[in-house]
């Protein structure tokens, strides 16, 4: 479902000022208390993606058909972030030049920064939709490994609109990530619980996942340049600014296309239909909702306890944890295609990764 990031959770901001310390919070003394933030954040990454990905296949499995109130799940908890703000750090006193050529001046005009906002939050709606609809479609295994191209199309969009240089380790993971994917064309299309979906539903559901995570790419690709040519500053604010207003645009998108598709009418009898009661119907929903956040948390924490790059990195070490959830759970299938999926699609991540501790390091030695 939402990869924010992570849509908009996998941020594409870089470190935080390094220049100035009042924005910069990577610790230099590593107390117990920062190991103990640390393991929080990594679990909260780990554990809430895949959690709200397992939820919201029970969802699905168990007689849940509203593909809109799915979408809505992924965003809707946003106002749980909001207390964040109050561990915003000090604002700078002086103008600084960040690690990524940003000059922090004065603010942009409300109006630019509000078109940004609303372009985004609407991009993301479309986003978190199409994950919707290919994770009704798919099997949890299947829909998992295919959420690894966000980074392809991530390189992709970046070439063009952020001037990124496509490097050998940078190629290397285009290819990867995309031969994943297309081997996943051919894998079994049985989904969970041992039922099986058409050939025709199980095509659509990866089109829109493969949509989604492109579309996933390009919201990460325009964070960034926004934040480059409008927003000029890279503050935690900032930030919690991006993520808020962003899911608050998108939530109103998706409700009122919730509503405008009349899935709402159907509601009642879905909760009686439920297999599981309709006490587990709305706990499901919920905890997806709030799993999605504790995601949107760990990330975040992690962008400013370290980086950005181990924030992307502890992500990336999520990949394998749905589809083996999904054989305990759900007792999916995992065949040879698959693992072969799997595996290039780590490497892939690997390559990623490991070009941007080659440019977090050339930017130290700068």
């Amino acid at each position: 479902m939402r990869e924010a990031a992570a849509g908009q959770l996998s941020l594409p901001v870089e470190e935080i000022d390094e220049a100035n310390p009042t924005e910069n919070t990577t610790p230099h003394r590593k107390d117990i208390h920062w190991w103990i933030r640390m393991c929080l954040y990594i679990v909260f990454v780990l554990a809430g993606e895949a959690v709200a990905t397992l939820l919201g296949r029970q969802y699905y499995d168990k007689g849940g058909k509203s593909k809109w109130l799915a979408t809505l799940v992924q965003l809707a908890a946003f106002p749980i972030l909001i207390p964040f703000y109050f561990f915003s750090p000090a604002p700078l006193k002086n103008p600084t030049k960040t690690s990524n050529n940003i000059i922090n001046t004065k603010p942009a005009p409300v109006t630019r920064v509000a078109a940004v906002y609303v372009t985004l939050g609407l991009l993301v709606a479309v986003e978190c939709y199409l994950y919707s609809v290919g994770l009704q479609h798919l099997p949890v295994s299947t829909y998992s490994l295919i959420c690894a191209s966000p980074l392809a199309f991530n390189a992709l969009f970046s070439y063009f609109l952020n001037s990124q240089k496509f490097t050998p380790f940078i190629v290397n993971s285009l290819v990867l990530l995309t031969l994943s994917s297309t081997l996943l064309v051919w894998s079994g299309n049985s989904s969970s619980s041992g039922s099986k979906v058409s050939r025709g539903k199980y095509i659509i559901g990866f089109l829109c996942t493969v949509g989604a995570s492109a579309a996933n790419g390009l919201v990460l690709s325009l964070t960034q340049l926004s934040f480059q040519k409008v927003i000029k500053k890279q503050t935690f604010t900032a930030v919690m600014d991006m993520i808020i207003y962003q899911s608050a645009v998108a939530t109103v998108a998706i409700l009122v296309g919730f509503l405008a598709s009349g899935e709402w009418k159907g509601l009642k009898g879905e909760v009686k239909g439920y297999e599981l009661g309709g006490v587990s119907y709305v706990m499901t929903l919920v905890w997806a909702g709030v799993s999605w956040q504790i995601f949107t948390i760990g990330t975040v924490g992690l962008i400013f306890e370290v980086s950005s790059l181990f924030s992307n990195a502890i992500s990336a070490m999520g990949l394998p944890v749905a589809p083996v959830l999904a054989v305990i759970f759900f007792h999916e299938k995992m065949d040879g295609v698959k693992v072969v999926a799997l595996i290039l699609a780590i490497w892939g991540f690997v390559s990623y990764i490991y070009q941007h501790y080659l440019d977090d390091a050339q930017e130290s030695e700068n």
